[in-house]
């Protein structure tokens, strides 16, 4: 029997951030904890509510969208920039479009005139 090799380990000795930026941002942190709790109110903020994801969007409503457009699988799948079978397995059932592509088809279902200018 041949007596196991041991591996060297290998450590990462790789700074992700320097000492000055991990300084500020944990002062940023420690301010905005301050200002939450009340113990801070000179300090300026501004709240943005988080974006929702799109609804989900039903094999109809896609292709409901692409009639409006007047146009061909084909031709749908060269504005969103996918693949053909994309748009086929979408408007099949087979296939549900990902967070970035529902984005995408959620505007072009109010406003379909955005993908013919692009």
């Amino acid at each position: 029997m041949k007596p196991a090799k041991t591996r060297k380990m290998q450590t990462n000795k790789t700074n992700y951030m320097s000492d000055e930026a991990f300084a500020d941002l944990k002062a940023a942190m420690e301010d905005a904890l301050a200002f939450e709790r009340a113990e801070r109110r000179n300090l300026k903020v501004t709240r943005i509510q988080a974006p929702r994801r799109p609804k989900a969007l039903s094999p109809k409503d896609i292709a409901r969208i692409r009639e409006r457009l007047n146009c061909s699988q084909a031709v749908f799948a060269m504005m969103l920039n996918i693949s053909p079978k994309t748009v086929q397995a979408w408007e099949q059932g087979s296939r549900e479009p990902g967070d970035a592509a529902l984005k995408l088809l959620t505007i072009a279902k109010k406003h379909p005139e955005i993908l013919l200018e692009a």
